[in-house]
């Protein structure tokens, strides 16, 4: 019988944590772009708003859980502190840079093709880069599914030529984006070798590093929104803060720890097809049919991606087989 994770949690619940935040992460997008229409902030001062706040939400819900389960007398688990403090610093200029690339995407090429070719590419460079750092095998199905991710990549900037949907620079920011998610990932996966980090403490100090990053690009750029439509702006930067950031990131936390990583990322792909319905149904956005064709084999091969991923997981845990007859 398949032993439960530590946390107890069902694998059921698991999986609606997991798919709730995948959901929720394809909203931040949405309501990125109703800011942009009159709030006058930027990708920085979004992304600022949306670390700092989320960091305080965080920060304050985490107290509360270890209050109620009595977690504080518990020792934090060990890791050497130069590690810890390098992994921190790292994963959260990452996180910056992932975050406010992502939202300068939508500014430029809009909601839908934005989060497609984030969420889309981030696998991928993780791929590589786990091949590349770490000398993690792709396998055969593992090297077709990069293929079919860049062929879907390429049909997105070709067919983006003939209309407005698909912008060289917003895909620029996304695959920019793409590498700060893949570094966050690689980096957290390389040096959380050995265990004895704490996923939650492990994010706040990621948000608190990445808010202190962006905090003065953010002051250049305009830090306060405009007096035109601010409580329109202020409820949408606290949507922004509480839902798909301090939620998402606590509920996806809590579902890793009954679900297994491969199937986590497939999951993950709600997030793009989500912002693709929202950008479509209430933004106005139009998808030609080379950014819908694009965006199905990009979305194919990444799904194609986990579950080379979960086969070769499930692989490496059986026993070997003794030498010999």
């Amino acid at each position: 019988m398949h032993a439960t994770p530590s946390s107890a949690l069902p694998v059921g619940r698991g999986l609606l944590y997991v798919t709730f935040a995948a959901t929720a992460w394809g909203t931040a997008g949405a309501a990125a772009a109703l800011l942009y229409r009159g709030s006058g902030l930027g990708p920085l001062a979004l992304t600022f708003w949306r670390t700092f706040g989320g960091l305080l939400l965080l920060l304050a819900v985490r107290a509360l859980l270890r209050r109620r389960s009595g977690a504080a007398t518990v020792p934090a688990p060990h890791e050497p502190l130069r590690r810890r403090v390098t992994r921190t610093v790292v994963t959260g200029v990452a996180l910056a840079v992932f975050q406010a690339a992502y939202f300068a995407a939508v500014e430029a090429t809009g909601l839908a093709v934005g989060t497609v070719v984030t969420m889309g590419a981030g696998p991928v460079l993780i791929a590589i880069g786990a091949r590349v750092t770490m000398g993690e095998r792709l396998g055969g199905g593992g090297v077709l599914a990069v293929a079919g991710a860049l062929a879907g990549l390429a049909v997105l900037v070709l067919g983006g030529g003939q209309g407005a949907a698909v912008r060289l620079a917003g895909l620029g920011y996304a695959l920019l984006s793409a590498a700060g998610c893949a570094a966050m990932t690689l980096v957290s996966r390389r040096l959380g070798k050995g265990g004895g980090s704490d996923p939650y403490a492990s994010t706040i100090g990621a948000f608190a590093v990445a808010a202190l990053c962006l905090l003065p690009l953010a002051a250049v750029e305009g830090l306060w929104p405009q007096g035109q439509d601010l409580g329109r702006s202020l409820v949408l930067l606290g949507y922004i803060a509480a839902v798909p950031t301090a939620l998402a990131y606590g509920l996806y936390f809590a579902g890793l720890a009954a679900v297994r990583a491969a199937t986590a990322s497939v999951i993950s792909l709600i997030e793009p097809v989500s912002a693709a319905v929202i950008a479509v149904l209430f933004l106005g956005e139009r998808l030609t049919a080379a950014t819908l064709l694009g965006t199905g084999v990009l979305l194919a091969a990444v799904a194609a991606l986990a579950v080379t991923e979960a086969r070769g997981a499930v692989t490496a845990a059986r026993p070997a087989a003794p030498a010999g007859g």
